[in-house]
């Protein structure tokens, strides 16, 4: 069923979701790039293209513990590379021998020459001596000490891993953009990369407002709200890759909001609230910094949003330097959904990372659901694959109840603003989370 959802979101004088986002996020600029030690950079997002110096393996090495030898001198005596040789009483057959004339660990660095008839033991990461062109692994052979029988022939190039074959000097190893994991870490040190230019993780603030909240640790009375949403906004900030900071509880006074504020923009590339984004008597978050001052308008715009749960959102900025801040809404459920649709594509525009939103798919929806009309709703999900392919998406708790959803949810069922109701069997959009379970 659908809706003329967009008549009705201008009626009600909401502003649809994709347009507040485009506004958004085009007032941020990713974060000036830093040069960091290796060891630093991981997490981060690399500021330029990323070249290797060196080639990676340096030189001819050997790829497993064995003997290197000339393939010449095996080809022709020892069974081909599918013979086994047998458990007992000796391989049986033709083998190969050849003399053992020195030993070749990782740590050897001083070249030498195969003649034909020998080998060197070599052990894995080995220096290939010139002239070997294969590794014929220990258990192909009687292990011998000064001369080596060889039962199996191995293909010429076996064991051996050639300069350059992994990557090649000059080769764009990474290029910008790219999230720097424990992987790429590995692959830049190898090529002797000791630094990096990177987008610095954000520095994120998170205050939770209202003089109705209490800290964890104790229940809540009528009139107090135990403080949730600082700690979650915390974590998913971390989640998200910033470095998160929180402050805690700040009260509804004016002057304490705007102290605090100006102070946490000394060590904030953004800073995000939660409470008082709304029109009522207690939200003074949104009155006091959408205020107008001379004229004009407050640092702090905020909109009414055609988004489920939540709908009133505020963005600006704060502060000498103009850090960006974003005022979530103070309802648990609502605080986690925007900060989905809008911190944390804001926190990855700072970070330089693309995509800045989650990644999607279609799934089939296993139960029918009802959603607002005119508002895009975000339902707490859990994503499964189907046994040949595509996925299946089962609703959770949402609306009042988004937060105990959300503890269980891998997923986020989307269900855009002309829908009413998604039927059992229909495909719908779902947002994944990164979930480690």
């Amino acid at each position: 069923m659908t809706a003329p959802a967009d008549a009705e979101a201008a009626e009600n004088g909401l502003t649809r979701l994709a347009d507040y986002l485009g506004s958004v996020l085009r007032r941020l600029r990713a974060l000036p790039p830093l040069d960091l030690d290796l060891t630093q950079a991981y997490g981060n997002v690399l500021a330029e293209d990323v070249v290797a110096p060196h080639a990676f393996p340096a030189f001819d090495q050997a790829a497993v513990d064995g003997y290197a030898a000339r393939w010449e001198d095996i080809a022709g005596g020892a069974r081909g590379a599918g013979y086994v040789p047998a458990q007992s009483g000796g391989p049986g057959g033709r083998t190969v021998r050849l003399n053992v004339v020195g030993d070749l660990g990782a740590a050897s660095w001083r070249p030498v020459r195969l003649t034909p008839g020998s080998c060197f033991s070599v052990a894995a990461g080995a220096p290939l001596p010139i002239a070997a062109d294969v590794v014929v692994p220990v258990e192909w052979t009687d292990q011998g000490m000064a001369a080596v029988e060889i039962f199996r022939a191995p293909k010429r190039g076996y064991g051996v891993r050639r300069a350059g074959e992994e990557v090649a000097a000059g080769a764009v190893l990474a290029p910008s953009g790219t999230y720097v994991s424990p992987a790429l870490v590995a692959v830049l040190a190898a090529t002797g990369i000791g630094h990096v230019v990177v987008r610095p993780s954000p520095r994120v603030v998170i205050v939770a407002t209202g003089d109705e909240l209490v800290d964890v640790g104790r229940g809540s009375q009528p009139g107090q709200v135990v403080d949730a949403n600082s700690h979650a906004l915390t974590a998913a900030a971390a989640e998200a890759g910033a470095l998160a900071y929180r402050v805690g509880i700040c009260d509804d006074d004016p002057e304490g909001l705007r102290g605090l504020l100006e102070d946490q923009t000394l060590r904030a590339d953004l800073i995000i609230t939660t409470g008082g984004t709304g029109t009522g008597p207690g939200d003074m978050v949104r009155r006091i910094l959408s205020r107008r001052d001379g004229g004009r308008a407050g640092p702090v715009t905020f909109t009414d949003v055609a988004l489920y749960p939540g709908t009133a959102l505020g963005f600006g900025t704060v502060g000498a330097e103009e850090v960006p801040v974003v005022c979530l809404p103070g309802d648990p459920g609502a605080a986690m959904i925007g900060f989905e649709v809008l911190a944390r594509p804001a926190i990855n525009l700072l970070a330089g990372a693309e995509p800045v939103f989650r990644p999607s798919v279609r799934a089939h929806l296993l139960e029918t659901v009802s959603s607002p009309a005119g508002l895009r709703e975000f339902r707490p999900a859990h994503v499964a694959e189907r046994r040949g392919g595509g996925y299946t998406v089962q609703p959770l708790n949402g609306g009042p109840f988004t937060l105990s959803g959300l503890a269980e949810a891998n997923g986020l069922l989307v269900l855009g603003e002309r829908v009413t109701a998604a039927a059992a069997g229909s495909t719908v959009d779902v947002l994944l989370l990164d979930r480690r379970r």
